[in-house]
C-alpha cells in the first residue's frame, strides 16, 4: 500500500514538472527581431529577421513562418532575409516556432505593409446621361451585354432589377422580403448573385428569368456591402477594409486583401467591379473610387467623383454616389447614386 502511494506521488510530481517546463511563457524566453523596426513596410522591401534568446537557453533550430506559411529555417539566432515582395498588405504575422530542450514554442510579431507608390489621381468627363428612378437606393450595378442589373436596398423596398440603362424602364423587378436589406450583386455562369446587409443571408437567381433557385451564408466577413467577379471568382466587401475571395460553386470564404495606399487603409469598402484586372471600388459615403490590386490590396488609383452629385436632382433622400458598372469599354463607366435621378456614362481622365 505505501509502495503504491510513493508511486502515485512521484508519478504526480513528474506530471507536474513536465507541465512547468512547457508552461513557460515563450515571450518570456524568445522575441523576434526585426533589423528595419519601423512602423510600416512596403512590397519593394526584404527585411532582415533574427531571433532573440532572452534566458540563454538551448535551441535545436528556429522555423520562421509569415502567416503561416514557412519562409526560413535557421539553427539558432542567426538572421534570415525575408522579401516582401508579393505579399499581401495590410496586418501580417510573423511567427518563429522555436525547439528548445525538447519542447516546441511559439512567439510572434505583427508588422503592418502598405503599397510601395501614391495612388495615381483620375477625375472624369460626362460622355451621356440617362434616366434612373430616384426612388432607388443603389447598391450593386452590373452589365450582362446591353442589359443593366441593380441591386436597390433599404428595408421593405430592397428589389433585384433587370433594367434598360438608355431609357431608364424597370423591365424587371424582384422585390425582397421586409426582413431583408439588399446589397451588392454580380453576375456569373448565368447567375444573379445578390448580398444582404446585416442578414448573413445571399440570394442566387436564374440570370434568364431572375427566378430564386438558391440561397448561401456568409463565413468570418459578417457584412455583405458589394460583389463582383473576375470571370472565376466572387469578390465580397464586407463594409471593412478588407475583400473577400469566394469559391464560384460554394461561396465559401478562401481568403481576403486588406485595402491600403502609400500611408494607411482605406476603410467602408463598398460597391465593387471588375475592370481590366483589377477591382474599382466605391467607399462609402466618399464620392470616390478606389482602383485595388486585386493580389495584394494595393490602390493604384483613385477617382474623384466629388461633383458629380451636383448634376442630379437636388432632394430631399438624395444619398451618396453608389453604384459602378463597367461595358468592356475603355476608360468608360457607367455610374449613379443612391436615389439619383441619373445614371451616368463617364470617361476616367488622369490628372
Amino acid at each position: 500500500m505505501k509502495f503504491h502511494k510513493y508511486f502515485i506521488v512521484m508519478v504526480l510530481a513528474a506530471f507536474v514538472g513536465g507541465c512547468g517546463n512547457t508552461s513557460e511563457d515563450a515571450n518570456d524566453l524568445f522575441s523576434i527581431q526585426i533589423k528595419e523596426n519601423k512602423k510600416v513596410y512596403t512590397p519593394a522591401e526584404t527585411i532582415s529577421v533574427s531571433l532573440q534568446n532572452l534566458k540563454n537557453r538551448d535551441m535545436s533550430s528556429v522555423t520562421y513562418l509569415l502567416d503561416g506559411d514557412v519562409i526560413a529555417s535557421v539553427g539558432g539566432t542567426e538572421p534570415v532575409s525575408v522579401s516582401l515582395s508579393e505579399k499581401k498588405l495590410g496586418q501580417r504575422n510573423l511567427e518563429a516556432r522555436v525547439e528548445s530542450n525538447g519542447s516546441t514554442y511559439m512567439v510572434n510579431k505583427v508588422f503592418t505593409m502598405v503599397a510601395s507608390e501614391k495612388p495615381t489621381l483620375y477625375t472624369y468627363k460626362i460622355l451621356e446621361s440617362y434616366p434612373h428612378d430616384r426612388n432607388a437606393y443603389t447598391q450593386g450595378l452590373e452589365f450582362e451585354n446591353d442589359t443593366l442589373y441593380e441591386s436597390t436596398g433599404q428595408y421593405k423596398s430592397s428589389s433585384l432589377r433587370k433594367t434598360n440603362y438608355i431609357t431608364g424602364e424597370v423591365l424587371q423587378q424582384i422585390p425582397l422580403p421586409d426582413t431583408y436589406f439588399g446589397e451588392g450583386l454580380t453576375i456569373l455562369n448565368d447567375r444573379i448573385y445578390q448580398l444582404t446587409w446585416k442578414e448573413n443571408t445571399g440570394f442566387i437567381y436564374n440570370l434568364a428569368t431572375l427566378e430564386k433557385k438558391g440561397t448561401f451564408v456568409y463565413g468570418s466577413s459578417k457584412e455583405g456591402w458589394g460583389l463582383c467577379n473576375n470571370g472565376t471568382n466572387i469578390y465580397k466587401s464586407d463594409g471593412t477594409e478588407k475583400i473577400w475571395t469566394l469559391h464560384p460553386e460554394t461561396l465559401g470564404e478562401q481568403g481576403y486583401i486588406e485595402i491600403y495606399t502609400n500611408t494607411s487603409k482605406i476603410p467602408r469598402v463598398n460597391e465593387l467591379e471588375w475592370v481590366e484586372g483589377k477591382i474599382y471600388a466605391n467607399i462609402y459615403q466618399q464620392s470616390a473610387i478606389a482602383i485595388v490590386n486585386p493580389k495584394n490590396g494595393a490602390v493604384e488609383g483613385v477617382i474623384n467623383l466629388s461633383s458629380l452629385k451636383d448634376e442630379v436632382t437636388q432632394h430631399e433622400t438624395l444619398d451618396v454616389l453608389n453604384g459602378i458598372a463597367y461595358k468592356g469599354e475603355p476608360n468608360i463607366l457607367y455610374v449613379t447614386g443612391k436615389n439619383w435621378d441619373k445614371l451616368f456614362k463617364i470617361e476616367i481622365v488622369e490628372k
